[in-house]
């Protein structure tokens, strides 16, 4: 709404920030007004105003404030009106910061950062590049929109496609992360996981025709659905194999298994029905026994063909393993260990430990599972993994029973 407002994204962010750290440090004493986002608005509304001043001579001041209003089409409804389709105008804002001026790294990035929440060394990991590069694209991509003098309005149907993948990357990393962090102690961020659901439906009810937008809502669902068995009472990984299946979800996985049908129908398959696909296999099996891995491996040769990602490789790598012997998925792992992608990132460890482990190799897989250890920035899968590498390290001993 500020950026609508003022029609500079990079001052309307900064003001915000203001705003909510404002917020942070007065309402745990004062109280939460009774309309906290119209609180919110009109602080951030005068802190873009002492922004401005700030860089402003005294004797310009009016000039240049005069030259932030913004045209008709950027200008905000009242703080407490809402706005069509979403109250809040996150919706809005992902389909702004993915502009078509933007390349859509860049795009997905930004609204990343800006939208999502996530740190910078979080979609760093997430894209798979240093944390330094990074900071430098979002930088870059905060500019170039400022510059584009881009409206602050929702895209009409024939601008959306051209930033349509870009918003359904963004809702998937976000996603992503709040059910896998990348960093921290908790192996997952459920509020985060939540949002990009919340979202991904919305999104649905603007695009419920669009085949692609259903199957994320429906990866999103089918994935989610399994969170109450992940952990134990101590916050410990649970991996899915071991999962008390009874735990699971079952009103989301069935929606999720009727949306991704309906996607299904339309004909035109794409990446995230086909993960979608992936999971509804394994939410389906009764147990880990029943898995039906011939068919998620002929859904990951399918996305693999379509989708330029070392991820799914590995993941395909596993599936491999599970139809063809331990020795074959080594030989996909064996495919990847060149990639820069993968460098410095424990999950290709992880995976080859896995795969030794299951070939008989105690020795190697303990090696490797201490080594994506160490490279691991969550605590909990940190855990896991050295907890399995002590495990596999105590049975080689003499004496142990081999």
């Amino acid at each position: 709404m500020l950026a609508r407002r003022t029609g500079d994204f990079p001052l309307a962010e900064d003001a915000v920030q203001e705003a909510l750290l404002a917020a942070s440090s007065q309402w745990p004493g004062e109280g939460v007004p009774a309309n906290p986002r119209g609180w919110l608005v009109q602080v951030a509304s005068r802190r873009s105003v002492e922004l401005i001043r700030n860089e402003t001579a005294r004797r310009r001041r009016e000039d240049a404030v005069a030259a932030q209003v913004p045209p008709a089409d950027r200008s905000a409804p009242p703080a407490d009106a809402d706005t069509p389709g979403d109250s809040d105008d996150t919706l809005l804002l992902l389909f702004l910061c993915c502009s078509p001026v933007l390349p859509p790294a860049s795009a997905t990035a930004l609204t990343l950062r800006s939208v999502g929440g996530l740190t910078t060394a979080q979609i760093a990991a997430a894209f798979l590049v240093p944390e330094s590069t990074m900071a430098q694209r979002i930088s870059r991509a905060k500019q170039t929109l400022k510059a584009s003098g881009e409206p602050f309005r929702m895209p009409g149907a024939e601008d959306r496609p051209d930033r349509l993948d870009a918003v359904l990357r963004v809702l998937y990393l976000m996603f992503t992360e709040g059910h896998t962090s990348t960093s921290g102690t908790d192996l997952h961020r459920p509020d985060l996981a939540r949002e990009a659901i919340r979202l991904t439906r919305l999104l649905h009810g603007v695009l419920p025709g669009d085949p692609e937008v259903t199957g994320l809502l429906a990866l999103m669902l089918l994935t989610v659905a399994r969170s109450p068995a992940r952990t134990g009472p101590d916050g410990a990984l649970i991996p899915l194999a071991e999962q008390d299946r009874s735990r699971w979800d079952g009103r989301e996985i069935a929606e999720g298994v009727d949306l991704l049908t309906g996607a299904l129908r339309a004909g035109r398959v794409g990446t995230y029905q086909l993960q979608a696909a992936i999971a509804a296999v394994h939410d389906e099996a009764p147990t880990a026994a029943d898995t039906d891995w011939p068919q998620i491996l002929a859904l990951y040769s399918v996305l693999a063909r379509i989708s330029d990602s070392p991820v799914v490789e590995l993941n395909r790598a596993v599936a491999v393993a599970m139809v063809h012997g331990a020795a074959a998925g080594l030989d996909t792992v064996r495919g990847l260990e060149t990639d820069p992608r993968l460098a410095e990132r424990h999950r290709l460890h992880a995976v080859r430990a896995h795969l030794m482990q299951q070939a008989g190799d105690g020795v190697g897989a303990a090696a490797e599972y201490r080594v994506a250890a160490e490279l691991c920035a969550n605590q909990a899968e940190r855990d896991y993994l050295r907890l399995r590498a002590a495990r596999l390290a105590d049975a080689e001993r003499p004496g142990n029973g081999q």
